[in-house]
């Protein structure tokens, strides 16, 4: 028997399976598994944890911590953003830094975490995630999506995304379809994360989610950025913006050097012991 400690922690109902792999009795664990194959196990909702995802908390050599983070089916992603604040909260609440300004290694490069600090708790984390890149736009044919011709911005946030424009409401919207028609589009050859928004004001939108590995979530940080960043590309929204999500509100912040900080809450679920039988 095989007995694995974790932590379930959610940011905006993005909620993920964190390991702390910081100490090398845990490294030595993990060592004996094949990191997809778990990933797949810990996050389904019926036979295992369940989550969008996991995510390793490890050290590095480069930064006060490295995040490695895996979708529900196992693939390995660039970043994420409600992880990456996930993770700085875990870091400072079991003291594994002490200070409220900490950096973070990913697959998308060093973040910068600064956390929100009152009686000793984290309530919460803003996170920069760098500067977006604007790849240009692509005009879906109608019929890739029920009768709805469609305008995408190509983003990327270290991973890739892609955000629509809507007049209808974001939750009549068939997310599933687009989500199909974009990953069997070849301006997407290695898929994308598509967000489907509704322009509240310049300073609100509201935004449905479809991630990579993952599916439909309550929200993606990664796909916020892109989506403010596309939003202020069309001079419809402040440097400062509120993206409303199914699970919750972030805000995203652009600075004067173009880089976008986003900034939300970071809530520990629960703790426990996964156990498995046999090595997977």
């Amino acid at each position: 028997m095989i007995r694995i400690p974790f932590v379930k922690m959610q940011g905006a109902g993005n909620d993920y399976v964190y390991l702390d792999c910081t100490r090398q009795p845990m490294q030595d664990l993990l060592a004996s598994f094949t990191l997809p194959a778990l990933a797949r196990r810990l996050s389904n909702r019926h036979y295992g944890i369940g989550s969008d995802g996991l995510v390793l908390i490890l050290p590095s050599s480069v930064a006060d911590l490295q995040m490695r983070m895996f979708n529900a089916d196992g693939s390995e992603a660039e970043m994420c953003g409600n992880a990456a604040r996930c993770v700085g909260k875990y870091a400072y609440e079991h003291g594994l830094v002490g200070r409220n300004v900490i950096t973070l290694e990913t697959h998308a490069g060093i973040r910068q975490l600064t956390l929100n600090i009152e009686e000793n708790r984290v309530q919460s984390v803003a996170v920069n995630m760098g500067k977006p890149q604007l790849l240009g736009q692509v005009i879906l044919p109608p019929e890739n999506i029920k009768g709805l011709c469609h305008e995408v911005y190509k983003v990327s946030m270290g991973n890739p995304h892609a955000v629509f424009f809507m007049e209808e409401p974001v939750e009549e919207a068939d997310l599933q379809s687009i989500a199909a028609s974009v990953s069997a589009h070849p301006s997407f050859p290695e898929g994308a994360n598509v967000e489907i928004v509704n322009l509240l004001s310049a300073k609100e939108v509201n935004m449905r989610v479809w991630e990579r590995g993952a599916g439909e979530t309550l929200a993606c940080g990664t796909g916020a950025c892109a989506v403010a960043a596309a939003a202020q590309t069309k001079k419809k929204a402040d440097r400062q913006v509120t993206i409303q999500l199914p699970g919750g509100a972030l805000m995203v912040s652009r600075q004067t050097d173009g880089s976008l900080v986003l900034t939300g809450p970071a809530q520990e679920v629960f703790i426990g012991e996964y156990l498995i039988q046999k090595v997977l």
